[in-house]
């Protein structure tokens, strides 16, 4: 029997999940899903990645006006938003599209997962992004090395706590 809060609507939130449940470790279902994590994370590091360090390159080591000399911040900006857009339509419907261990956190806290599975799936997404840039860095080493994996530097008069702050506090 629906209660008064519900009637009114063309839906029904699923029970919450169990906090343990072992007979998820039973089904392929489960580890299919991880594998769905992992692999995600991983295609995601490697292309976003690959492209932050490809624009450096393209447009460090030469000094032209051209503006279409590398991808750019938008190019760079397209591909992080089209790679999650692919990717958590790709694996929607086999693990939930989490991709990030901070996704999978909360879907834990709201009780979507269990924690067996949140655990694993932050397990293969850590696993995914440090296979995704070891990708990266076996196939674009010297680039890979030059231009500090991709990464942005801090600007002048900000220390590496003070970035790292800015890093947890825009995260969070």
């Amino acid at each position: 029997m629906a209660t008064p809060k519900e009637q009114g609507k063309d839906y029904h939130d699923p029970p919450p999940a169990p906090l343990f449940d072992p007979a998820e470790l039973g089904k392929w279902s489960f580890y299919r899903a991880i594998i769905a994590e992992f692999v995600a994370t991983l295609l995601f590091l490697y292309i976003t990645v690959l492209t932050a360090i490809g624009n450096n390159a393209q447009t460090h080591t030469v000094k032209t006006s051209d503006a279409c000399a590398g991808v750019g911040v938008l190019g760079i900006a397209w591909s992080f938003g089209g790679m999650i857009f692919v990717l958590v339509y790709c694996t929607a419907g086999i693990s939930g599209g989490h991709i990030n261990p901070a996704v999978t956190f909360s879907q834990f806290l709201a009780r979507k997962v269990s924690l067996v599975r949140a655990i694993l799936y932050m397990v293969a997404q850590c696993l995914g992004a440090i296979c995704g840039v070891a990708l990266v860095k076996a196939f674009q080493g010297a680039y890979y090395l030059n231009y500090g994996g991709g990464a942005n530097k801090l600007s002048n008069g900000y220390s590496i706590s003070t970035g790292l702050a800015a890093e947890i506090i825009g995260t969070f």
